[in-house]
């Protein structure tokens, strides 16, 4: 297969006063090509392509083409990848304070999500991340996430303990793991569909789109509700990249970002509505749970172990968003 997808060629020129001639901007991301969050960059590189006659074009590399999300965010600082989309808590390893947007119950729904991040909050964010040459572009819905098992019906918090849960290598997922009582267990995401198979874990948590991406409904059972994370996906600039360009044509590739993302937002929540009753019509059984009741031992755990690196008041200030 050809390295990248490629929406645009272009040649990247830059004079004394500016870009002259064409512009390239290559995107990378994680997520496979049908991912809804890849499909959302072919339709922005369309848009900015049309938008500027071509003199923009974007070149997109899905499926860990250009490394992995941390050498991506390393890339996006140092300048040779030029945009990138990603969770929070991968931004958080180079500045841990970004890492309360991916905590646990911190939002309450979608809309509060996109309010806190297009106010006075992700200004903030920003000036952290542009110390690191990143700047946030836009933040996109990327899942609500749900614990799925294999051979264990969890309907109480209770029926947690003992469970060896895959999560990701990050403190604050490992935490919310501890706080349940399971066995966090950190395992690459390729490793997963056989760790299950075999029993190596007994579940994992993840957003409903990625369980389909990863046919995980083949291996697991039980599908439960608990909601326990309302991912967002941060839309990220090379800072000098993004100074270069003229202010036209940052003012449309804002726009057309902006766009996207809406349509990814739509795409996704339709898409979580379908798939929990593809899941069920497969096999899977679905159960509803207490979310308060998994909450609770949750945010009695993690507020004031992590407060000091999300700074003190941030949580609170994120609640009071309406």
């Amino acid at each position: 297969m050809q390295r990248g997808f490629i929406l645009a060629a272009a040649l990247f020129a830059m004079a004394t006063c500016g870009y002259s001639g064409q512009i390239v901007l290559k995107w990378g991301d994680s997520q496979g090509p049908t991912h809804i969050a890849v499909q959302m960059i072919h339709r922005i590189a369309k848009s900015v392509a049309e938008n500027t006659n071509g003199r923009i074009e974007i070149q997109a590399y899905p499926g860990s083409q250009m490394g992995s999300e941390v050498e991506m965010v390393e890339g996006l600082s140092m300048g040779t990848l030029e945009i990138m989309g990603t969770g929070p808590s991968v931004v958080g390893q180079f500045v841990p304070a970004i890492n309360i947007l991916e905590a646990p119950y911190v939002f309450r729904d979608v809309d509060h999500l996109m309010k806190v991040m297009s106010g006075s909050i992700v200004d903030e964010m920003n000036e952290l991340t542009l110390k690191q040459d990143i700047r946030i572009i836009g933040t996109s819905y990327f899942g609500l996430r749900h614990v799925i098992t294999t051979s264990k019906e969890i309907r109480r918090v209770k029926d947690m303990v003992g469970l060896k849960l895959r999560v990701p290598e990050n403190a604050l997922y490992m935490a919310m793991a501890e706080a349940w009582e399971t066995k966090p267990t950190p395992m690459n995401m390729s490793e997963v569909y056989l760790g299950l198979k075999q029993n190596v874990v007994d579940g994992m948590e993840a957003p409903l789109p990625n369980i389909e991406a990863s046919k995980l409904f083949e291996v697991e059972k039980y599908l439960i509700l608990t909601g326990h994370m309302i991912n967002p996906r941060l839309i990220m600039i090379n800072e000098p990249t993004w100074r270069r360009l003229p202010p036209e044509d940052q003012k449309i590739l804002a726009e057309c970002v902006a766009e996207g993302i809406a349509w990814n937002n739509d795409r996704m929540l339709n898409r979580e509505a379908e798939l929990q009753k593809v899941f069920t019509d497969y096999g899977m059984i679905a159960i509803t749970v207490d979310t308060e009741e998994f909450k609770k031992p949750v945010l009695d755990k993690i507020v004031g172990r992590f407060e000091e690196q999300w700074g003190k008041g941030m949580w609170e200030r994120i609640q009071a968003v309406r």
